[in-house]
């Protein structure tokens, strides 16, 4: 009982937290709330009871969804890589889809200190440096992000030491493209030559965020190198929107999609990275800019519902809930830390109503797409990728509720 208080003090304290222009916004769209079960007609007390009951649901059912076993990952890394089962145990729960699981989770106890998130990190971290470490690549970076805010935080080198080395073998080691941008590389493709703009999340803030811990200029000059360079081949100038990769061999975006999930990885991105480092003027202006772009072209194709789908500018595609969590936090980090206006705050509200609906008695989030390569060939290939509980998916929807909470005031 004691860890759900503590998250509904959270949420529910601090007045309303629904300004003027949103009230008036909402007075001249009553269409938002038709599909999404007219959560937005409900007064905020209320609405903010149903976030804390589904925030420590999601709470309960985070730690079976984390140490699932990804049996078709697993799979895969068996008739690819052919990999002993013991070196496959030290990728079974290291991956990108476990890096965004714990970084939630990190960021609900910075914002509530609950002893039992950090009880959950700490056995996490401990089991794994038992296990070992798997090779370095993109994805396995992950899992290292949550990693160096906890070992700063416990002042504890255990922790530290992995991630100095990750961080230094990111400098030194990682495979890089023409123009020195990081390839992304995973555990069972090289993708050589390839930018994705997954990579930003996955790897580039957890260097970002050892130049903070370890004060080294040149992390963060490289971690700012990455996100411009990503910007210069990923962003459409024209909608504003990021297209899934890019490759230096055909120079070409691939398919050409503007995948949903890919592109909330962006708009948590910018923010993070600016509210983690200290940054030129110039390139604030230029990430800004980007997010800005990116955040006005979410808003014209945002369903009714709040949902966005999984090709953001297809409507036959199904919609999906992780990029919804991704989006509406991103577009609230960046409203909280000035780099949006607050005209930006009723996506966010839809989407929340939305999310809140699909989270379920059991505390899942439903309609989560699986992990998704690269669409090499057709956009449609995203519209097959089937949906799936998984950790980001529970990750993303408690950043989300955790940042909605800070409406109108200062974390506690």
């Amino acid at each position: 009982m004691e860890k759900r208080k503590k998250l509904i003090l959270f949420i529910d304290s601090g007045d309303t937290i629904i300004d003027e222009s949103t009230q008036q916004y909402l007075k001249e769209k009553p269409e938002i709330v038709q599909k999404g079960g007219n959560h937005m007609e409900e007064d905020r007390a209320l609405l903010r009871e149903r976030a804390n009951q589904k925030l420590g649901k999601l709470l309960e059912a985070f730690l079976p969804i984390l140490y699932e076993d990804d049996e078709p990952f697993m799979r895969n890394m068996r008739e690819k890589k052919h990999i002993s089962e013991e070196e496959l145990r030290k990728y079974a729960h290291w991956e990108w889809t476990q890096g965004v699981g714990l970084y939630g989770l990190w960021k609900l106890f910075d914002s509530t200190g609950d002893r039992d998130c950090l009880d959950m990190l700490t056995r996490f971290y401990d089991n794994q440096l038992a296990i070992g470490f798997p090779q370095r690549n993109v994805n396995t970076m992950a899992p290292y992000l949550a990693m160096s805010y906890l070992g700063e935080y416990l002042e504890s080198e255990a922790y530290l030491e992995p991630c100095r080395q990750a961080a230094q073998w990111v400098m030194q080691d990682m495979k890089r493209t023409k123009e020195g941008g990081i390839q992304h590389q995973t555990s069972d493709d090289l993708n050589d030559e390839e930018l994705w703009d997954d990579t930003l999340f996955m790897t580039v803030l957890f260097l970002a965020n050892m130049g903070r811990i370890l004060d080294r200029e040149d992390y963060r000059q490289e971690a700012q190198y990455q996100f411009l360079l990503h910007m210069k081949y990923l962003q459409d100038p024209v909608t504003g929107f990021w297209y899934h990769g890019w490759t230096f061999r055909q120079r070409n975006n691939f398919a050409g999609a503007f995948w949903g999930r890919g592109n909330c990885w962006i708009t948590m991105a910018i923010p993070e990275l600016l509210d983690m480092i200290e940054v030129p003027e110039s390139v604030r202006r230029i990430l800004t800019q980007a997010l800005i772009s990116q955040a006005d072209a979410l808003l014209a194709v945002q369903e009714e519902s709040g949902m966005w789908h999984t090709l953001l500018d297809d409507p036959s595609s199904y919609v999906e809930a992780s990029a919804t969590c991704g989006f509406a936090y991103g577009i609230l980090k960046g409203v909280h830390t000035g780099l949006l206006e607050e005209r930006y705050l009723p996506a966010a509200d839809t989407a929340l109503a939305a999310i809140l609906d699909l989270i379920s008695e059991e505390g899942v989030l439903e309609q989560v797409s699986y992990g998704t390569p690269m669409g090499r060939e057709s956009r449609d290939f995203y519209k097959n990728i089937p949906l799936k509980q998984m950790p980001y998916g529970q990750a993303l929807a408690i950043l989300l509720l955790v940042e909605w909470g800070t409406i109108g005031k200062e974390k506690v």
